[in-house]
């Protein structure tokens, strides 16, 4: 075959081939294409509209009902190891309340029995449920942070200009502040603890972000050091009760003593760990103000 005939073969495979890729393409229905305006929040819910997971609204509903299905097999079979209700040989009382109430003090060397309770007894149900607001806020973040909301321009200048606020600002976010700290340094010795504390904080770094503008509040609280802050405040709350249970399971003794009830460095593990749930509970009220206000901290 010579090279001219060769070619021009060669050549016409190739018109045809391009033929049919048109015809294809013409056959092959449109998809529509995603409009250039179409925001990241909204765009889940016009590729819904557009048909694009057609495959997930469908499985969507069996995931559920599996789910479902799962916790309630769950809840009734713990429900069936209940005693049964009226029964004159179920126990009148708790044994569990009546040693927190006896013996509190001297195992724990807390003066506030709360506090003894929730921070040594059952130090890792209040570890789970400062993991618990360290999951919503990462929620929260992965939504909102860099979402690209802002405050409303009317209303920024409408509070830059409120002597009202202003003053009430100046004078109680200070009082606040120490108010809160001495709430968490003194939960083991009264009414309080890390929770009450962190949330008296919190308001603090609200009441002055809405007065004064997110810029004060960023001089002190950025974004690093929150992460920083939160991290660090799970982390020593992990590693000191680990190590306290290990000690206490094995009858080895801690470095960490019960000391004196009712001095300030007394009770144990009970004062930093006030501390470090405090710093969660601040961190995370003010990290949701401010996403929820401008998607970002």
């Amino acid at each position: 075959m010579k090279k001219r005939d060769l070619l021009r073969r060669l050549r016409q495979w190739d018109e045809d081939a391009f033929d049919l890729t048109e015809k294809a393409t013409e056959l092959k229905p449109e998809r529509p294409e995603a409009p250039a305006d179409e925001t990241w929040r909204e765009r889940p819910v016009k590729r819904l509209e557009r048909g694009e997971v057609s495959a997930f609204r469908h499985l969507y509903p069996v995931l559920a009902c599996i789910l479902c299905t799962a916790i309630i097999c769950f809840l009734l079979t713990a429900v069936i190891d209940l005693p049964p209700f009226g029964d004159p040989d179920n126990p009148a009382n708790n044994e569990v309340s009546k040693r927190y109430l006896e013996d509190g003090i001297t195992e724990t060397g807390a003066v506030n029995a709360v506090a003894g309770m929730i921070l040594d007894y059952r130090a890792f149900d209040t570890l789970g449920e400062s993991h618990v607001l360290y999951t919503a806020m990462t929620a929260v973040m992965i939504l909102l942070l860099g979402s690209g909301g802002a405050e409303p321009e009317d209303e920024h200048r409408l509070l830059a200009r409120d002597a009202v606020l202003h003053g009430t600002a100046r004078v109680l976010t200070p009082l606040l502040l120490i108010f809160g700290l001495y709430i968490m340094f003194a939960g083991h010795l009264g009414p309080g603890g890390g929770f009450s504390g962190g949330a008296v904080v919190g308001g603090a770094l609200i009441l002055c972000a809405t007065a004064f503008g997110f810029e004060r509040v960023q001089r002190v609280l950025t974004l690093k050091r929150f992460r920083t802050v939160v991290l660090c405040a799970l982390s020593a709350y992990s590693l000191l009760k680990c190590y306290s249970f290990f000690c206490g399971a094995n009858g080895l003794e801690t470095i960490f003593s019960a000391g004196t009830p009712g001095k300030v460095f007394s009770s144990g593990l009970i004062l930093p760990l006030n501390l470090a749930v405090g710093a969660v509970v601040a961190c995370t009220m003010y990290g949701f103000y401010s996403l929820f206000k401008r998607g970002r901290i």
